[in-house]
C-alpha cells in the first residue's frame, strides 16, 4: 500500500488494521521514550539512595541541598528556551489534542523530559505520569508528522501516546484506556477505542520487560470487608471528596498567588520549600512510594502517618503550584493510601482481629484519585489492576461514588486539569459540530472530479464551462486572484448573454480535517475550499463545498 493510499484510508473515521498498526508503532516510540525517562531516574537515584524514592537514607544536609540544586537546573534549562516552552504535563496535552490534533512542540517536551527527570531524581513530590503522558503524546506526534498523516488520525495517535504513557507509568493498561476516554478525549468511539487499547497493551508489555510486572501496590494485603464496614465507607468517601476539593482549591490558590513572580525565583522557592520539608519529614519526598511504604510498615502509628500526610500534602501543593515539572497522580496515590490507612484505625473496631489497613489504604487512593481528577471509572480500573483483587471492587465502587458526588455536588469541585487549563487560558472545549468534523479527514469527502484551468481569459473560461459537465466544478487560477471557483451566474444571465461568477477559494492541506474547512466557511455559510498536496502546493487534489459540510453536520453526525 502506498503512503497516499494509506493517508486516504486513515482520513475515514473507521477502525482499520492500518490505524491499529500505526497506533502500535506510536506506542513503541512512546514506550521507548518513557523507558529512557524512567531508567535515567533509576540510574541517578541508585548512585546515592539505598532504594528508589527512599530519601530518608540521605543526610539532613543532602535532603535540603538536592531540591534546591534541582530547582536551579530546571530554571536554567527553562531559561535556555526563553520560558516560552514551559507549558507541560497532562493539562497541556489535553489542550493540544483538543485544539491542535495532538501536535506537540519539541522544546516543551525537552523541558518535560529533563526537568521532570531532575525533579524526580532529587526528591520533589511530583509524579512520573505527567512527563510520561507528555513524552508519549510527543512520540505519537512525531510519527504522525513524519508520515504526513491526516490530522484526524494524528489526533487518535495522540490519544494512543497518552495511553502508552499511563500504561508504562503504572503498569495499568485498562486504566490507561479509560483515562484517555474519560479525561483526555472525553468521548467513546469504537474506531478510536480499539487502537488505544492495543497501544496500552504495547506500552505495558514493553515496560514490564524492563521493570518487571510488580506495581506500587503489589505489597499491600487486601482482606475482604464485611457489610458492616459499608456505612463507614460512605463517611470515608465523603471525607475523601472534601479533601480532594481542598487539594484542588489550594493548588489553584498557590498558582494564582505566585503568578506574578518570575519563573526563576518561583522555582527556587519551590526548591527551598521542598528542602525544608525533606529536612523534617524525608518520607514526604519523592513521587509517593516512600509514603506508601511507611503506611504499610507502620499502619498503627497515627502520629507518624498524620505527619507524613500533612508534609506530603504541602510538598505536593508547592512543588506543582510553583511550576516544578511533574505529575500529580503519583503524589495523590501516596496521599490517598496514607489517608485510607489512617481511616482503617476506626475500621479495625468494626472487624477486630482482621488487618484491614491495606484494604482501606487502597480505597483511600481510589476515592481521592476519582474526586481530584474527576475520573471515577479510571480510578476504579486502576484499583482493580494494581491490586488484582476482586474483593476490592464493591467497596471501591462505594467509596469512589461517594467521594465523587460529594466533591462535585456538595463542594462544586472540578477536575484539577481543567482548572489549570482555565487559569492558563488554554482552550479545551470544542462545539459538538467541530468535534464531529475533527474525526474525518478532508480527503475522505473532497470532490476529486473537477477541472483546473490556469487562465484569466473570460472567453476561454466560458468555453471550458460549456465543455465540462454541469456537475463538474471548474477551478481557475491566475497570479492576481489566485484560485477561484468559476460557474454560471444564472441570476445575471440575460437574453443572448452569459455571465460568470467567481467564488474565491482558500486552500487546505490534504492533512486537514472537515473541521478546518468548517472554520473557514461557517461565517458565510457558502463557498468552498480546495485541497492541495502538502508536499506540493501546486498539486490540487480536490474541492469541498459548504453544501457537503452542511449535509454531513445535519444528516450524518451520528455516523461520526
Amino acid at each position: 500500500m502506498s503512503l497516499d493510499t494509506l493517508r486516504r484510508r486513515l482520513a475515514i473515521p473507521k477502525t482499520s488494521i492500518q490505524l491499529c498498526l500505526l497506533g502500535i508503532a506510536a506506542g513503541l516510540i512512546a514506550a521507548v521514550l518513557i523507558i529512557l525517562f524512567r531508567l535515567s531516574i533509576h540510574f541517578f537515584q541508585g548512585l546515592y539512595l539505598t532504594a528508589a524514592d527512599n530519601f530518608s537514607s540521605l543526610s539532613e544536609a543532602d535532603r535540603v541541598v538536592l531540591p534546591v540544586m534541582a530547582a536551579l537546573f530546571i530554571a536554567v534549562f527553562a531559561d535556555m528556551t526563553g520560558f516560552k516552552h514551559y507549558r507541560l504535563g497532562i493539562p497541556f496535552v489535553i489542550h493540544r489534542i483538543k485544539h491542535h490534533y495532538g501536535q506537540m512542540p519539541i522544546w516543551n517536551t525537552a523541558n518535560q523530559f529533563f526537568g521532570g527527570a531532575v525533579a524526580l531524581i532529587c526528591g520533589f513530590s511530583v509524579g512520573r505520569e505527567g512527563p510520561s503522558v507528555h513524552l508519549g503524546a510527543t512520540g505519537a506526534s512525531i510519527l504522525a508528522e513524519r508520515m504526513h498523516l491526516p490530522l484526524n488520525a494524528a489526533r487518535t495517535l495522540g490519544g494512543c501516546g497518552v495511553a502508552a504513557g499511563i500504561a508504562a507509568s503504572f503498569n495499568t493498561p485498562l486504566a490507561a484506556v479509560i483515562f484517555v476516554m474519560e479525561v483526555v478525549l472525553r468521548e467513546y468511539k469504537v474506531h478510536i477505542f480499539v487502537p488505544i487499547m492495543l497501544v496500552a497493551v504495547t506500552g505495558a508489555l514493553l515496560t514490564q520487560n524492563v521493570f518487571g510486572t510488580d506495581s506500587e501496590l503489589a505489597l499491600i494485603t487486601i482482606n475482604p470487608l464485611s457489610g458492616w464496614h459499608y456505612p463507614f465507607l460512605v463517611l470515608c468517601g465523603a471525607a475523601l471528596g472534601a479533601v480532594a476539593f481542598a487539594f484542588n482549591q489550594n493548588l489553584m490558590l498557590i498558582i494564582r498567588t505566585f503568578k506574578s513572580i518570575n519563573m526563576f525565583p518561583r522555582l527556587l522557592l519551590a526548591g527551598l520549600i521542598a528542602g525544608g520539608i525533606g529536612y523534617l519529614v524525608p518520607e514526604a519526598m519523592g513521587s509517593g512510594m516512600s509514603a506508601i511504604t511507611q503506611a504499610l510498615q507502620s499502619p498503627d502509628d497515627i502520629q507518624l502517618l498524620t505527619t507524613i500526610l500533612i508534609a506530603k500534602l504541602l510538598a505536593t501543593l508547592f512543588a506543582i503550584g510553583l511550576g516544578i515539572p511533574g505529575g500529580l497522580i503519583g503524589p495523590v496515590i501516596g496521599l490517598g493510601v496514607v489517608m485510607g490507612t489512617l481511616m482503617s484505625f476506626f475500621g479495625q473496631w468494626i472487624s477486630p482481629g482482621v488487618d484491614v489497613s491495606g484494604t482501606y489504604g487502597v480505597l483511600g487512593m481510589a476515592g481521592l484519585l476519582a474526586a481530584t481528577l474527576h475520573a471515577p471509572l479510571a480510578a476504579l480500573t486502576a484499583v482493580m489492576e494494581l491490586t488484582s483483587s476482586p474483593q476490592i471492587i464493591v467497596p471501591a465502587m462505594l467509596v469512589i461514588s461517594t467521594a465523587y458526588v460529594t466533591a462535585l455536588q456538595v463542594f462544586g469541585n472540578r477536575s484539577i486539569f481543567l482548572q489549570q487549563l482555565d487559569f492558563q487560558g488554554l482552550p479545551y472545549q470544542v462545539s459538538p459540530a467541530t468535534e464531529a468534523l475533527q474525526k474525518v479527514g478532508i480527503m475522505a469527502e473532497m470532490e476529486e472530479d473537477f477541472k483546473l484551468l490556469y487562465s484569466d481569459d473570460k472567453e476561454q473560461i466560458k468555453d471550458t464551462l460549456g465543455a465540462v459537465n454541469s456537475q463538474t466544478p471548474l477551478i481557475v487560477y491566475d497570479e492576481l486572484n489566485g484560485y477561484r471557483l468559476a460557474e454560471y451566474d444564472l441570476s445575471l444571465t440575460g437574453e443572448g448573454s452569459v455571465s460568470i461568477s467567481y467564488i474565491p477559494l482558500q486552500g487546505l492541506s490534504n492533512q486537514a480535517t472537515l473541521a478546518d474547512a468548517f472554520d473557514i466557511l461557517k461565517d458565510k455559510r457558502s463557498g468552498a475550499v480546495y485541497v492541495y498536496n502538502r508536499k506540493d502546493k501546486q498539486q490540487i487534489m480536490g474541492i469541498l463545498r459548504w453544501d457537503q459540510l452542511r449535509n454531513i453536520i445535519t444528516h450524518r453526525q451520528t455516523l461520526l
